[in-house]
């Protein structure tokens, strides 16, 4: 909307941190955009940004704007999306920020099985670590979160939690492939690969071993569990992923999966949430929803 113009621009500015940066974001040059602020700077009587030899920043008076406008914006996208309801036509954009875990499989699957219903939704997918999760929610960049285990996020207020307890992921030739399940001991004779830090998985994996005598002698370590993955099927490693993050058992495959003894490593949680007080535009609400019944169905709620 018109009206609207301005206080994007103010927030393209904030999140490019250069008026220049920003012209070229929004194709127009750097001095109208200049006039912009200076007239909305006016307009509040305070200067909302510091000029910087290198851009610009907010100062406190800016920060309290721009929290206003983006709450502004996302009402705005709140109110189109109801009244797209209201001609039974459900439009928007879903905005999710996420770990890892959720990227290969079950995102790209909910995401499809929504689209085929409500094809006038987009949606943006964006891998963030929980503290960056966090922020997403708070500058909403992202309407919904959803992040393994632990949150710590005082402004994450939780929709849907569930249990996913760790598996070993190794190939179907190594020695300990045909058991039903593992214990931890009996991974760590083998050569293992592992995510870095901060990655839950990991997180799960040290908690275990703190009180242990046990050593994770770690061949590769990796931030991308892709690549993990398929290094467990090329070389007889193994490494740990959660259930959300694996495929369906299908013949042919290079690696497969087998859970963990929850006596050595206990079930991490997985959270999904929004900012708490926030209400979503109604595509994200029913976008959640759904979500939350799949969870709740495939895995065991906490």
């Amino acid at each position: 909307m018109r009206y609207m113009t301005s206080i994007r621009f103010i927030d393209a500015v904030a999140r490019a941190g250069s008026i220049r940066r920003a012209a070229e974001e929004l194709a127009i040059t750097s001095t109208a955009l200049n006039r912009r602020i200076l007239a909305i700077e006016d307009e509040l009587g305070a200067p909302i940004f510091e000029r910087l030899p290198r851009g610009v920043r907010l100062n406190s008076a800016g920060e309290l704007f721009i929290h206003h406008i983006r709450n502004q914006m996302s009402d705005l996208e709140r109110v189109r999306a109801q009244i797209a309801d209201l001609a039974g036509e459900r439009r928007g954009k879903v905005s999710i920020a996420c770990s890892q875990a959720l990227l290969p499989y079950f995102l790209p699957e909910q995401i499809s099985a929504y689209r085929r219903e409500h094809p006038g939704v987009s949606f943006g997918v964006h891998l963030r670590d929980r503290a960056a999760a966090e922020a997403a929610l708070t500058d909403h960049t992202a309407d919904i979160a959803i992040v393994f285990e632990p949150v710590r996020m005082a402004e994450f207020h939780t929709l849907m939690r569930v249990r996913q307890q760790l598996h070993a992921v190794l190939s179907p030739t190594h020695p300990l492939a045909e058991r039903p399940v593992l214990r931890l001991r009996e991974c760590l004779q083998y050569p293992v690969a592992l995510p870095t830090n901060p990655y839950g998985v990991r997180y799960l994996l040290e908690a275990a071993l703190q009180n242990s005598t046990l050593e994770a002698n770690a061949v590769i370590e990796s931030d991308n569990f892709e690549f993990l993955r398929y290094y467990a099927g090329a070389e007889h490693t193994i490494t740990f992923q959660i259930p959300i993050g694996l495929p369906e058992p299908s013949a042919g495959q290079t690696v497969l999966s087998v859970p963990i003894d929850p006596k050595d490593v206990p079930p991490g949680i997985l959270y999904m949430g929004q900012l708490r007080h926030r209400t979503l535009p109604v595509a994200a609400a029913k976008f959640a929803a759904g979500l939350s019944t799949v969870l709740a169905s495939r895995y065991e709620p906490c």
